[in-house]
C-alpha cells in the first residue's frame, strides 16, 4: 500500500479521497455513538460537510467520460447534494426515522458503495490500496 499515486494525482483527486477517507472514519463513529447528544450533532455535522465536499470535488473529477465530461456516477453526487440538506433538515424538524433512513443510506450507498468501485484496475485508488 503506498499514497503515492494519489498524492501524484491532480488536484482535486486528493482532497476527495482523503475527505472521504474522513467521512468513512467519521460516519463510523457517528453510527456507533449515542444519538441525539450535542456530539452527534456537531460529529453530524462535520460529517454532512465532508459527503458535500466529496460531492462537489467530484466534479472536476472527469476521468471517465461518458456523458460529455461526466459519468453515471456524477448523479449520485448530485443525490448527494440532494439528500444531505434533506436529511439534516429531518433532524431539525424531528424525523428522526427519515434522518436516520437517509444518513445510513448516505453511508452505505454514496461513501462505502461508490468507494468500492474507486478499487477497480485502473483506478487510482487501486493503485494505492494493490500497488501498480
Amino acid at each position: 500500500m503506498s499514497l503515492g499515486p494519489l498524492l501524484a494525482a491532480p488536484p482535486p483527486i486528493p482532497w476527495h479521497a482523503f475527505a472521504a477517507f474522513a467521512a468513512l472514519v467519521t460516519g463510523a463513529t457517528q453510527l456507533a455513538l449515542p444519538k441525539g447528544t450535542t456530539r452527534h450533532r456537531v460529529v453530524g455535522y462535520v460529517w454532512a460537510a465532508l459527503m458535500l465536499v466529496i460531492a462537489i470535488s467530484s466534479f472536476w473529477i472527469q476521468e471517465i467520460r461518458l456523458i460529455g465530461p461526466f459519468s453515471p456516477i456524477h448523479l449520485l453526487s448530485i443525490l448527494v447534494l440532494v439528500t444531505v440538506p434533506l436529511a439534516v433538515w429531518y433532524a431539525h424538524s424531528h424525523k428522526v426515522s427519515a434522518h436516520r433512513g437517509a444518513m445510513i443510506k448516505l453511508y452505505v450507498f454514496a461513501l462505502i458503495g461508490a468507494g468500492i468501485f474507486t478499487l477497480l484496475p485502473g483506478r487510482i485508488m487501486h493503485a494505492v490500496v494493490f500497488g501498480q
